[in-house]
């Protein structure tokens, strides 16, 4: 496997939550840089010894709502 790539969005109470697409892994972080960190921590943990990704690709999703 060559990457992950993570789905993030910001916390309802603040910081980051972070979801890989086809994985279960899930993450969170208080700021873009410790969120970064919890990512690898993450990958880690979840793939073991199996084959690692390379590389973890980051989606930031952001909801708004507009009032017409």
């Amino acid at each position: 496997m060559r990457e992950v790539i993570f789905e993030v969005t910001e916390g309802p109470e603040g910081g980051y939550d972070a979801r890989a697409l086809g994985h279960s892994v899930f993450t969170q972080g208080d700021d873009w840089d410790d969120l970064k960190d919890m990512f690898r921590d993450a990958v880690l943990c979840h793939f073991g010894d199996r084959e690692t990704p390379r590389v973890i690709r980051l989606h930031f999703v952001r909801e708004e709502a507009i009032a017409v």
